[in-house]
């Protein structure tokens, strides 16, 4: 296995697969993509509209059981989780993603032991999962045009805070609350208020959104007390997924001073199911939006020289249950993208770890909902329809404010380029079900 026939560069934008539908232009999980999983309690990784167990492609002589001098074996691809995998250096996993290349390579003759393996992802056998034991969830309000938007509807003067240009702002979400793409979602009860000064009442959400986001897994921590340099951060990701940060906008609108998001955005958070590593997304780096002249200086440990954000389109529909059920295709309601960001996953990364807090593999960053400049490019209802003034038509003639129970919403996400193939995430999908009495 040492042969270096059995590698191939899996970022090749020429490279093709035996794999039919992973040839396919409007297929998300081509070979150059690769993305990990977990599929019937193992790490898989997915390939056009199929999937390959790792332990399975180990026992079937299909992989070898050592790289770069490590063995990894069932203790790593049979956790139920990528976080064992996950803590594999860099350089095994590097070897690992160049070897599969090389098996799913058009002409490969590993195809011969290979396809037998192979799983259809719609196999009644097969559920999403979440990728990770998230040990820690932290999400960001990253998007400049998001934070300005919402901003300058509950401060019209003062969208702003003079901080928000100078440091990535966050909050630490609910690690147990996270759910695999597909999970319904019931509407949660909290306190409400009919005029901002209360009193409150005890209810369901009358106001439940989605939020449109990116999220990143780390792959490599920090020691507590230690820091990981911004310049460094980019290598300590593992890979990106899509996010659903679920919202109460009721909820969050009393509960949210002074100290932010609680109970309002805690009770769920959605992720698509396959991690698209950080090396598949590298062709569409691109660098972050310029700042104006106006715009404060990042302080030096923020400084990132790679300015590394991705070009990725995202997009999110919804579907009534009426519409699923007369046959009625999703209404597109936005389509955003992930370049717009003004603070980059490296920033969000090493800011976090500045002031020596430990991260750790398999813990979660997300961006924080992604917006445009442009009404159709907001990312979430309390912007799409302006807290509810401007409200949207769905396929079925009905209108939403905020959503509904029985409303489905689908997020995808991918990346394109010139002379590449298409690079995507799959969904991230999730309905919205009553409360519970």
């Amino acid at each position: 296995m040492s042969d270096a026939n059995l590698f191939r560069d899996a970022s090749d934008p020429l490279l093709r697969s035996w794999v039919a539908s992973a040839v396919d232009p409007q297929n998300d999980f081509p070979i150059q993509n690769l993305a990990y999983g977990i599929r019937n309690g193992g790490v898989a990784v997915r390939i056009g509209d199929k999937y390959l167990l790792l332990k399975d492609a180990l026992d079937a002589g299909v992989l070898c059981a050592e790289f770069e001098g490590v063995c990894w074996g069932a203790s790593t691809l049979q956790t139920g989780s990528l976080n064992a995998f996950a803590k594999l250096s860099a350089a095994v996993r590097a070897k690992l993603r160049a070897h599969l290349a090389w098996v799913f390579a058009e002409g490969s003759p590993a195809r011969a032991k290979t396809e037998p393996l192979l799983i259809s992802v719609d196999a009644p056998t097969s559920n999403d999962a979440i990728p990770f034991v998230v040990g820690d969830y932290t999400d960001f309000y990253a998007s400049l045009h998001h934070a300005t938007n919402v901003g300058s509807m509950f401060r019209p003067t003062n969208p702003l805070l003079p901080n928000w240009k100078h440091v990535p702002i966050g909050y630490h979400g609910r690690a147990s609350s996270i759910v695999a793409s597909g999970s319904t979602v019931v509407r949660p009860k909290g306190q409400t208020v009919a005029n901002d000064d209360g009193p409150p009442t005890f209810g369901p959400s009358k106001l439940m959104d989605y939020e449109l986001e990116v999220g990143f897994f780390v792959g490599e921590g920090n020691e507590l007390g230690t820091t990981i340099p911004v310049a460094q951060a980019w290598k300590h990701i593992f890979g990106f997924v899509l996010v659903n940060d679920w919202s109460a906008r009721d909820m969050q609108k009393w509960e949210y001073q002074p100290l932010g998001p609680f109970l309002a955005k805690n009770f769920a958070t959605t992720i698509s199911p396959w991690v698209v590593t950080r090396e598949a997304l590298e062709p569409f780096c691109v660098a972050g939006p310029p700042r104006s002249a106006e715009d404060p200086t990042p302080l030096p440990y923020l400084q990132d020289p790679h300015g590394c954000n991705v070009d990725i389109t995202l997009e999110v529909t919804i579907s009534s249950a009426k519409m699923r059920a007369d046959g009625i295709a999703p209404t597109l309601i936005s389509r955003a993208s992930f370049r717009d960001m003004f603070w980059t996953p490296a920033q969000m990364l090493a800011h976090h770890a500045s002031n020596g807090c430990n991260m750790q593999v398999g813990d979660l960053l997300a961006s924080g909902t992604v917006s445009g400049t442009t009404k159709d490019s907001r990312g979430c209802l309390l912007e799409r329809t302006w807290r509810g003034t401007e409200p949207i038509t769905l396929g079925d003639g009905t209108e939403r404010r905020f959503l509904q129970d029985g409303d489905e919403v689908i997020m995808r996400g991918y990346c394109e380029k010139a002379g590449f193939p298409r690079i995507g995430f799959g969904e991230c999908k999730g309905q919205v079900l009553p409360s519970k009495e």
